[in-house]
């Protein structure tokens, strides 16, 4: 009986042919991105609303789909055979379609087929797999970006987390409610120098636990790393120090990379995946920035700092955002010298950084230009978890 609401899209794959299209919201803003289809980087459709039953025109399509390509499983096998009336049957079919619209009206499509139905093999975890939508970005003040719209940005990219670097604030600074998001529970840690540093993230889900700091004497007071902790996840606000404003900078920064490293080497024994999000302050390859010949002895892009980067994914981390987009001028930061912003001559140094049990899982990447927040671009990144 339940194999007549099912047909055949794939080697061991079944689709629930009642469930179709979902709206894509998103759409203008996709196109607005710098540079052309060439130049960003656009989000899955798919990956962003909840399901919407079919219009009539969506179900001909699905008909036509299936007359032409798709094998029909046998609905009435011969063992089931006059086991209830048509009119029964009937009644049945409308009581588990009415079942799995109401059950999974809020999950995710993963598209694929040409009516847009949900895939599973043999209608197992892919059903259940749902978008986990991570947003980091350097503020370079909270405040300031609030003024230019952030917030409500946030709120229509519908994120489940999201990293805030560098808010610059002391949290009594921060009593407006437009820094307590509708809908999400927010976490803030200032550093002790006023104007300065200091991290944030935004969850809809209230963390299990929070860890403020490293334990580190000489960093912790400039507030440069928070860990949300939801079930076996972390998500991680990480704000790396600069060096380019003098070499004593510069030395520091290499200190933190020192204490970093043995950091996340044990990080990898816990049995939990980490998101670490933030800017990292470093360029990783040519690729990573537009004047990489001309900037290898500048802080962000010297060779020791490139080298710590190899070891860092020599360890088994993963940069999420090249797992689905290789392209050269990608980049999340620019220079407020010249016209850095307008000739996208930028650095691509925001990252999400993932331990190796979320390799493979992201299925979107946006870098956001249509509006400016910051001198750094909002990173998203979609997962399937």
């Amino acid at each position: 009986m339940f194999l007549g609401l099912l047909s055949v899209v794939g080697p061991a794959r079944v689709a629930i042919e009642f469930l179709r299209q979902c709206r894509h919201r998103d759409r203008g803003q996709r196109n607005a991105l710098v540079g052309g289809a060439k130049q960003h980087i656009e989000l899955q459709s798919g990956v962003d609303d909840g399901l919407c039953v079919a219009t009539a025109q969506h179900r001909h399509r699905a008909a036509a789909a299936k007359k032409t390509r798709v094998k029909k499983i046998r609905a009435d096998p011969t063992r089931f055979k006059g086991e209830l009336p048509e009119p029964q049957r009937a009644h049945f079919h409308r009581q588990v379609e009415k079942f799995f619209l109401v059950s999974f009206h809020n999950l995710p499509l993963h598209t694929g087929h040409q009516a847009a139905m949900i895939h599973a093999p043999i209608f197992r975890r892919t059903v259940l797999a749902s978008r986990f939508r991570v947003i980091s970005i350097n503020v370079n003040g909270i405040r300031a970006a609030a003024r230019k719209g952030f917030f409500d940005w946030m709120a229509a990219k519908k994120p489940d987390v999201v990293c805030v670097q560098e808010i610059r604030a002391q949290i009594q600074q921060l009593d407006d409610p437009v820094f307590s998001p509708a809908g999400y529970h927010c976490e803030y840690l200032d550093a002790d120098k006023k104007g300065y540093s200091g991290v944030a993230i935004y969850s809809r889900r209230k963390p299990d636990r929070i860890i403020r700091g490293l334990g580190w004497a000489e960093f912790d007071h400039e507030a440069r790393y928070l860990e949300a902790q939801f079930g076996k996840l972390s998500v991680v606000s990480l704000y790396l120090p600069s060096g380019s404003s003098s070499e004593e900078r510069q030395a520091k920064k290499f200190r933190f990379l020192d204490l970093l490293m043995p950091h996340l080497r044990k990080l990898r024994r816990k049995r939990r995946e980490y998101i670490l999000c933030g800017d990292w302050n470093i360029a990783h390859r040519e690729i990573d920035l537009k004047n990489w010949k001309a900037n290898q002895k500048n802080s962000g892009f010297l060779p020791e700092e490139r080298a710590w980067m190899d070891q860092l994914f020599a360890e088994g981390y993963v940069d999420a955002f090249r797992e689905i987009n290789s392209e050269a001028e990608q980049y999340t930061w620019w220079s407020n010298r010249g016209r850095a912003w307008d000739n996208n001559v930028g650095w691509r140094i925001d990252y999400q950084v993932v331990t190796p049990g979320l390799k493979g899982k992201v299925r979107a990447a946006e870098i956001f230009r249509a509006r400016r927040f910051s001198d750094h671009a909002p990173l998203t990144l979609d997962y399937e978890l």
